[in-house]
């Protein structure tokens, strides 16, 4: 009985070896994967998304010298953000990927600020981490067009909208106060 079972323990681990890991995940496969992201009427099919997500994750990895490799990575990120809060660490570990990965790629800032804002501020209200990767925004990519958003965003974080409404009400007050002291 004993060695049936461990017979059994190696026939599973074996299949799931092969499973996980033995295909090559080729263009045609992501195009599919793409495609099934989205019903004939052009709806959104979630169904689809938790396989879309493997296969764009494991054809970065598999090809992780490929220009589009990042792409691939910023498309898995964004369907998981898009799953919501049971999505976060998935998001999470993406994001990172494309930091450590693809620090030069033109769309890591912009994850960087999704991850802050979308999944640490909105879905896990983790105000901490939210702030710590907008800062981490103007420290790696001062320059970057998400830049000015994630000064923002540190300046208003924690914020209600109605809250971020009467400041920028306040703020052109005053403005309009001082132009009427210089400009009489």
């Amino acid at each position: 009985m004993k060695k049936t079972i461990n017979l059994m323990l190696v026939a599973i681990m074996a299949f799931g070896m092969l499973a996980c890991g033995g295909k090559k995940v080729t263009e045609d496969d992501l195009k599919k994967a793409e495609a099934a992201l989205f019903n004939d009427d052009m709806t959104a099919n979630p169904e689809a998304a938790p396989a879309a997500v493997e296969t764009f994750c494991k054809y970065a990895e598999q090809n992780p010298n490929d220009a589009s490799a990042p792409d691939w990575l910023f498309k898995a990120m964004e369907i998981e953000i898009s799953m919501g809060e049971k999505s976060a660490d998935k998001s999470i570990e993406i994001c990172e990927k494309l930091m450590k990965d693809y620090p030069d790629y033109k769309k890591t800032p912009l994850a960087m600020f999704m991850l802050g804002s979308m999944v640490y501020e909105d879905q896990l209200k983790d105000l901490d981490k939210a702030r710590a990767m907008y800062e981490r925004i103007l420290t790696d990519y001062p320059d970057s067009e998400i830049a000015p958003s994630a000064k923002a965003s540190i300046e208003f974080i924690g914020m209600s909208p109605e809250e971020i409404i009467r400041r920028f009400e306040a703020m052109e007050t005053a403005k309009a106060a001082q132009e009427e002291t210089l400009n009489p």
